[in-house]
């Protein structure tokens, strides 16, 4: 009988998701996961609660910028996720870390610091790159840090309203993707107004496209 699965290699290279398998093999054990979009993610984190550890790359299909990694953590905050990602830009890693990450392996990583970064982060510990942790601390925002908070205040179902009003949708439109009636959708725009400080649906929406963005180099 086969052991449930510990984690998810999510990353749309087969290639690389192979190294990957084979750098974390002997510290996660067998029934390791692959997917090659971020829906596909968040269907087996549904199916297999067992999960607890989440490798997301950045620029993975359905993963635009890091509304992936935002998701995931709104929806699943137990599981932790380290991203894997070939952007080294010191201000993207100091967001994603901002954003909930547990970690931030660059592709250009040994498999004995693959390894390494993984033992850290399931002892609890976040992981950055020796080489890379110096260059984060000056890249550090209040703001960024205080609108991840706002974030995680929201309930999944208000994250998602979130992300369709950052896309424009309509109320009506919205609870139609949702599957609701469109009082449901008023009372959750109107949390979601009240838990990010924001006084109309366009402002909550331009918020959310711009901090999910990732930052340019400086």
């Amino acid at each position: 009988m086969s052991s449930q699965p510990r984690a998810i290699i999510a990353d749309d290279h087969p290639l690389f998701r192979s190294a990957m398998k084979q750098a974390v093999q002997s510290t996660l054990g067998g029934n390791i996961l692959e997917t090659a979009n971020l829906e596909d993610t968040l269907s087996l984190l549904q199916q297999y609660p067992a999960i607890e550890l989440v490798f997301l790359d950045l620029n993975m299909p359905g993963n635009q910028g890091l509304t992936g990694l935002t998701t995931l953590h709104n929806a699943y905050p137990g599981v932790l996720v380290l991203i894997v990602s070939a952007e080294e830009n010191p201000a993207v890693i100091r967001r994603a870390i901002d954003f909930g990450a547990s970690g931030y392996i660059p592709k250009s990583a040994s498999l004995e610091k693959i390894a390494h970064a993984v033992d850290a982060v399931l002892d609890g510990e976040q992981w950055l790159p020796e080489e890379i942790e110096p260059l984060i601390q000056k890249e550090g925002s209040v703001k960024d840090q205080h609108f991840a908070r706002k974030l995680e205040s929201l309930t999944p179902h208000q994250f998602r309203v979130l992300k369709h009003l950052a896309n424009g949708l309509l109320n009506k439109q919205i609870a139609y993707e949702m599957q609701v009636q469109e009082t449901t959708i008023k009372q959750h725009v109107s949390a979601i107004l009240r838990k990010l400080e924001v006084i109309n649906r366009t402002q909550a929406g331009v918020m959310f496209k711009q901090f999910m963005e990732k930052p340019e180099h400086q």
